[in-house]
């Protein structure tokens, strides 16, 4: 029969590999949740930002669009009717990583509207489970989508 203390030693023994494989199970799983739910990855997810000249008579006029980042330009494009400036970024899962922002000022005739086009806090969820950030530019304003069917109008153009 053992000792006290041996016995007290054994139940340390147990309680420790309890404790490992309790905590390791838990991380598991965490992990299975965010790769079915969340589209998990350990470079993290990409998503599209695409913005598109929705205008319906500007032949002669080409929307532009110039866009930046907090570390610099990403460039810029002359759209005419239906065309696309389309980019991709990462949202990384480390903290030491940077989080990318988006700004974008459009231009059509002496007509100009600076608007985000990506903020990681907000369009994480927006963009939904496609990881698409779309933007459609009209004659009224600057309207976002997730699937290029659903269209809501979140800025107006400024005169």
């Amino acid at each position: 029969m053992p000792s006290k203390s041996q016995y007290f030693h054994i139940m340390k023994k147990w309680q420790g590999y309890f404790i490992f494989f309790f905590t390791l199970h838990i991380v598991l799983m965490f992990i299975k949740y965010l790769h079915t739910q969340h589209d998990f990855s350990i470079q993290g997810s990409e998503y599209q930002i695409r913005v598109v000249n929705g205008f319906t008579n500007n032949s002669s006029v080409p929307l532009v669009i110039w866009c930046t980042t907090q570390d610099g330009d990403i460039g810029g494009r002359a759209l005419q009717e239906g065309d696309d400036y389309t980019w991709y970024t990462r949202l990384t899962l480390w903290t030491w990583a940077p989080t990318p922002t988006y700004s974008c000022t459009i231009k059509w005739d002496t007509t100009r509207k600076t608007f985000e086009a990506f903020l990681p806090h907000r369009d994480r969820v927006r963009c939904g489970s496609r990881k698409k950030c779309l933007w459609l530019v009209k004659e009224d304003g600057v309207y976002f989508s997730d699937d290029e069917s659903d269209w809501v109008k979140d800025y107006l153009w400024i005169q």
